[in-house]
């Protein structure tokens, strides 16, 4: 019988065999100068280790692919046009469903070195690679005085964040991060590289505007520059039995929202047998100090604590750092509601955060398990916005103001995958059937409810819920006909 530590060794010896064995794009661009890293290299465990969560990072790609350019771009796409294999295309590597950004034995096209973040005074626009997390991008503009619409956590990547749409603190000034592209350079199924903007292929630019990785590989954003100067944020932390409070003042400030340049994100959380019980919010207001009135309601239920400060922009973003949660499995989810009126709001919030804590109780033994809800504001101000800056695939009307909740589990064990898996979909479908219940009852107006992409479940049909699903289809036939992207990638498909 062999050794423990010989088994070690010879188990280690035959994945390292298994994964030698790459797929036919590494073998056909291992002649290249590309940056190609295989399975045991420093830099492919590097890339590997860099997922929010353990349970993509565990998948392991044929190899890793590092292009520099939109021709390197290019070359790949030609490469893989002339074969079968699966690949993904990864930038900051946070979106959790497996198989959208992370691959076991096919190649993964890393956009890490597609890393460019270059102002232009002159036209106020910022050329912005997909391989730059947000924090990256804030440090590099801010002795220029300028930011971008872009995420509320440094860690986030650009790629996947702007392709889904993108919320931002500055969205109810200046709408999503889509729609502050004036510029996208990407890489077609056909291998060409070609512009997409509101007079190159207009069709292509909408459909990018929140149709997800369906129409090519996106190699540079050419961003709206907007001055920025010091802010103000940071959190309030209350106790868990302040629920009622908390939903009544998310509630009318949704409603009321007064100033453009205020923004929150309102969470709760549980952790592990309930050892964490509490509410967090993130504050944001642009400027160096909120004018009265903005963020009082919160700030007079009792915080037991408040850090908010003026600030720059870029330390808040790495401030917010300590929200991510590597390290475990990490699973996300999403829902949308027209906001209640205050008759019915305490009954149809209540009725929303008892269900998740009610989902989030019933797994509360497993292993490491961290529960949140976010409740986001979405104004209708934020949709005449959007409307007015040319539309977007999200394509929302100012009929009725929303809020948008993400569900959020991480814990250790892929052991428990299968019971996760359950809560996440109870827990959704569960928001779901309250949603349609209290709009049936008229404590909800009818409303048009699309799925938020950079928040979604891979079980939930982000395109189904869409307006625009049929331009979608087409423009994806127009760019895609041979189904490139459709059959060889993850993601939602319209």
């Amino acid at each position: 019988m062999l050794s423990p530590r010989v088994n070690i060794y010879t188990t280690t010896f035959f994945a390292y065999l298994i994964h030698s064995v790459v797929g036919d794009t590494c073998s056909e661009l291992s002649t290249s100068s590309l940056n190609i890293q295989r399975y045991l290299q420093v830099e492919y465990t590097t890339e590997q280790n860099n997922y929010w969560s353990t349970g993509c990072g565990a998948l392991r790609p044929s190899c890793i692919l590092y292009p520099s350019s939109a021709q390197e771009v290019s070359a790949i796409v030609t490469v893989l046009n002339a074969n079968n294999e699966s690949f993904v295309v990864k930038s900051g590597g946070h979106n959790p469903n497996k198989g959208f950004a992370s691959i076991s034995d096919g190649p993964l096209i890393s956009t890490k070195y597609l890393n460019e973040v270059t102002f232009n005074r002159s036209s106020m626009t910022v050329r912005v690679g997909p391989g730059n997390d947000w924090q990256d991008v804030h440090e590099a503009l801010q002795d220029d005085g300028v930011t971008v619409v872009g995420g509320r956590i440094g860690e986030v990547g650009v790629g996947g964040y702007v392709l889904g749409g993108g919320l931002s603190f500055l969205s109810a000034q200046y709408g999503w991060a889509a729609n502050n592209i004036v510029e996208y350079e990407v890489v077609l199924a056909n291998a060409t590289i070609v512009t997409a903007s509101n007079t190159s292929n207009p069709d292509l630019y909408k459909a990018l505007k929140g149709g997800g990785n369906n129409y090519g590989i996106v190699t540079t954003y050419t961003m709206v520059a907007h001055p920025q100067g010091k802010i103000w944020g940071g959190n309030l932390v209350f106790t868990a039995d302040k629920a009622p409070q908390m939903l009544a003042a998310v509630r009318n400030f949704t409603e009321r929202y007064t100033d453009d340049k205020a923004g929150i994100i309102m969470t709760a959380e549980m952790t592990v047998l309930g050892a964490v019980d509490i509410w967090i919010m993130f504050l944001f207001y642009d400027g160096p100090s909120p004018p009265v009135g903005v963020f009082d309601e919160f700030i007079a239920i009792g915080p037991f604590t408040n850090n908010c400060k003026t600030r720059s922009y870029y330390d808040l973003l790495t401030y917010n750092n300590f929200g991510v949660i590597k390290g475990s499995i990490y699973t996300i989810a999403t829902e949308t509601t027209p906001l209640p009126n205050a008759t019915v709001g305490a009954e149809v919030l209540g009725a929303y955060y008892d269900h998740w804590r009610n989902t989030t109780k019933s797994v509360i033994g497993v292993s490491g398990i961290i529960g949140s809800i976010a409740f986001q504001p979405i104004p209708k101000r934020l949709a005449r916005k959007a409307k007015e800056l040319g539309g977007d695939m999200i394509n929302l009307d100012d009929s009725v103001d929303r809020i948008i909740m993400e569900f959020n589990y991480s814990y250790l064990f892929d052991f428990d995958d299968a019971k996760m898996d359950a809560a996440i979909q109870t827990l959704y479908g569960g928001i779901r059937d309250l949603v349609t219940k209290y709009t049936d009852s008229g404590h909800l107006p009818k409303a048009y409810l699309p799925l938020f992409m950079n928040d979604a479940y891979f079980r939930q049909d982000y395109f189904e819920r869409l307006q625009t699903q049929t331009f979608a289809a087409s423009v994806r036939d127009t760019y895609d006909p041979s189904g490139f992207f459709a059959r060889r990638t993850g993601g939602w498909k319209p």
